[in-house]
């Protein structure tokens, strides 16, 4: 059997907080609609961290930083990811196509893509709005969003928590994304 020795943090070569902050991001934004878990909200930011995320917005109940609950989960996360509130997530959705942005809400929806058959322009700027951990997504905002993505499940259940959520769809559009630079 091979040696298997795990890394220290030292060894991992991770940005400081001041390169990440310098960085070129990804072209993707999140969006946070009534999301209520101070934990996945952090959560949210941690990932969003990991994959060079450009901005999170905050919209409607979604608390915002500093908070300590939030902190549990969002390890520092909070203060290198850029994020932005709204008290409409319309008013983001709004603001983000105004910015060139094509948004795309993370639903179950009639004609939605199964995100393991998405396919991203490499010229195109992308958010992504993830809904409140009961009801989803608004139907208002749905209504303005440019499409939907569905994660595809083959279990019971017919939902997968926010955070889980964003860590999958986080993780396809950042492979995608750094595939096509």
């Amino acid at each position: 059997m091979s040696e298997l020795r795990k890394l220290k943090i030292t060894e991992m070569n991770r940005l400081t907080v001041e390169e990440f902050k310098e960085a070129d991001k990804l072209p993707l934004v999140v969006v946070l609609d009534e999301v209520r878990s101070l934990h996945n909200i952090g959560a949210v930011f941690r990932t969003s961290d990991a994959f060079l995320v450009n901005r999170i917005y905050l919209c409607g109940i979604t608390a915002t930083p500093p908070h300590p609950e939030m902190h549990k989960t969002a390890l520092g996360a909070e203060y290198t990811v850029d994020w932005k509130y709204c008290k409409h997530t319309q008013d983001a959705v709004n603001e983000l196509h105004n910015e060139g942005y094509t948004v795309l809400a993370i639903e179950q929806c009639e004609g939605s893509t199964m995100l393991d058959r998405l396919t991203l322009d490499p010229q195109k700027k992308y958010a992504i709005v993830m809904g409140n951990e009961v009801k989803g997504v608004q139907q208002e905002v749905v209504d303005m969003c440019d499409g939907c993505i569905e994660i595809p499940q083959y279990g019971t259940k017919h939902s997968l928590n926010v955070s889980v959520t964003a860590g999958i769809v986080l993780w396809e559009f950042a492979n995608k994304m750094i595939k096509n630079k």
